[in-house]
């Protein structure tokens, strides 16, 4: 059973995990506008990879005898200045929720919480891979520049993400 200091970090998180489903939603929905809908589609992808986290935590406060606690989402922006702001932006997201996994985990180790360090050991992996494709695509636009022509090829580039 879930300590209740647990059981709500758990919550925030799962809430955290939500509203980084609806962010790159938001930048889907930008980059459909430009349009680019390469960048726009990897985002949709990433935007339901989030969900998917989202349920992990869900799935798991029920399953070790916690209660789902949802709460409000804010709504993220709508729009960002050129598609290297945008993606600055998802890595400096996922640098963030890197720092709120960790902190879920220290806390676990100090409960001595064994069963939630398992179950958080995924995230701390998916983390540093997130991060990693972040920063990719902001190497990859930051070398393009303003040069439409590459940035067209990297959009039909990233729209190949299955």
């Amino acid at each position: 059973m879930l300590k209740k200091s647990m059981e709500e970090a758990l919550n925030k998180q799962l809430n955290a995990e939500l509203y980084s489903s609806y962010l790159y939603l938001a930048m889907s929905a930008y980059f459909e506008t430009i349009p680019f809908r390469g960048f726009a589609r990897w985002l949709r992808i990433q935007s339901k990879e989030e969900l998917s986290h989202a349920m992990k935590f869900y799935d798991y406060i029920i399953e070790a005898g916690g209660t789902v606690s949802l709460a409000k989402i804010d709504g993220p922006k709508a729009s960002w200045k050129s598609p290297l702001d945008a993606f600055t932006n998802v890595l400096e997201h996922e640098k963030k929720v890197t720092g709120m996994i960790n902190g879920l985990m220290d806390a676990a180790v100090k409960d001595r919480d064994y069963a939630t360090q398992q179950f958080l050991t995924w995230f701390v992996k998916e983390q540093v891979e997130e991060e990693a494709n972040a920063s990719e695509i902001v190497a990859q636009v930051t070398m393009t520049g303003d040069v439409n022509g590459h940035l067209f090829w990297l959009d039909h580039h990233l729209g190949k993400r299955e």
